[in-house]
């Protein structure tokens, strides 16, 4: 993937350079055609699904909750959308470096832009050593400083050949930070929400390159090219030094997978899957000398209990029999909750061993599962038969 999206700019850049921009436009858009026909015919397998589809609007809402739930995946999003913001500047502004600051032609951009993809290509091939050597911090400050000398090396740079030079750095460094933030995403999410988390990223650091490019734009369009790029390098700088603040998690091996231990539980009531609200209410028995360690467990049981879509988690302490706590926590309908807990992960279960480890009651934690009904008049109540109007 990395190595055919280098080589398009490359393509073209000799397209542009041998015919024009409009040739490389017309090019671009007969190159879909194979694509179109490609997806017409895929028949892929997909799995069964034992659930019903989520709508639009909760699919969206269960996607921006998983990110604002996982701070590893935060950290990502922000540096992608500095070093977008930053680097974007390089390309936006190549065709006036290749007109103004180097007075060249067409060509002279078409070669710019070459250089650009063949950098790009080399960052690809080199990118799997390098995140076995490299930290994904120092790699990732690697690329930002990279680029900044490449901007920079545009500013000052008279002649073409040594503005090319420095996009070889800039293509390669392009590669390497945008290859190393996608992989932290995918290896960082679970399959059930890995698109939307892509997509949330992917309009963050797209986002940052066009806000960069209009800003840069405006920039050069007041004080010059040159101006534009100086500054942008040391943008580039200050968005490598926000890792003193955010550094990028190091790669870990985790199981991802879903963790499928979840039965449905027998149930007395006729429930639908859009009766609710549910009340789930888990039972502890807590030593005192452990309370210290089961608070920090759980502290990280509830973030993981809310980005997967729990509402109102609470821990509580029985005033009466200290050693009993109480977990407590909402889903709005029985299919939330079922959907809930079919989203654990075997990464997520090493923290539930860890409780379970702590609890030391004679048998496991107590669960309760409840519907919450209004006292009102005129609602409807549900018997063990099933729906009752009143």
């Amino acid at each position: 993937f990395n190595l055919t999206r280098s080589v398009g700019p490359a393509i073209g850049g000799v397209i542009v350079a041998a015919a024009g921009a409009a040739a490389a436009f017309a090019a671009n858009a007969l190159s879909y055609i194979g694509l179109i026909i490609v997806l017409f015919r895929w028949k892929p397998e997909i799995p069964a699904q034992t659930l019903p589809r989520e709508t639009l609007g909760a699919a969206m809402g269960a996607g921006l909750r998983y990110v604002a739930m996982s701070p590893n995946i935060g950290k990502v999003l922000v540096r992608g959308s500095a070093f977008g913001f930053s680097a974007g500047a390089v390309l936006a502004l190549l065709p006036l470096v290749a007109r103004d600051v180097v007075k060249g032609d067409a060509l002279t951009y078409g070669i710019m832009l070459g250089a650009f993809g063949i950098g790009a290509v080399g960052g690809a091939l080199i990118s799997v050593r390098l995140r076995q050597l490299l930290s994904s911090e120092t790699m990732v400050r690697m690329a930002f400083g990279g680029f900044a000398v490449c901007a920079l090396n545009a500013a000052v740079s008279l002649h073409a050949w040594q503005t090319a030079l420095g996009l070889l750095i800039g293509g390669a460094c392009w590669v390497l930070a945008l290859s190393h933030f996608n992989v932290t995403v995918q290896m960082s999410t679970p399959r059930w929400v890995v698109g939307r988390v892509l997509s949330v990223y992917q309009t963050a650091t797209f986002g940052g390159i066009a806000l960069g490019s209009w800003v840069w734009g405006v920039v050069a369009d007041s004080h010059g090219a040159e101006t534009a790029l100086i500054a942008a390098s040391i943008t580039m700088l200050a968005g490598g030094a926000i890792g003193l603040v955010l550094p990028l998690p190091q790669h870990a091996v985790l199981n991802l997978d879903p963790l499928n231990r979840f039965k449905e539980p027998h149930l007395g009531l006729d429930l639908k899957p859009r009766s609710g609200p549910i009340a789930i209410m888990i039972e502890y028995i807590i030593r005192d000398e452990d309370v210290p360690e089961f608070l920090a467990t759980m502290a990280e049981r509830g973030r993981i209990r809310r980005r997967d879509g729990a509402r109102n988690w609470t821990l509580a302490r029985d005033l009466e029999n200290p050693s009993v706590w109480i977990e407590h926590y909402h889903t709005p309908t029985w299919l939330e909750y079922i959907r809930h807990n079919r989203r654990a992960t075997h990464a997520d279960a090493v923290v539930g061993e860890r409780i379970r480890a702590l609890h030391s009651g004679g048998e496991p934690p107590h669960v309760r599962r409840m519907i919450e009904r209004p006292t009102t008049a005129g609602t409807a109540l549900v018997s063990p038969r099933g729906p009752i109007e009143h």
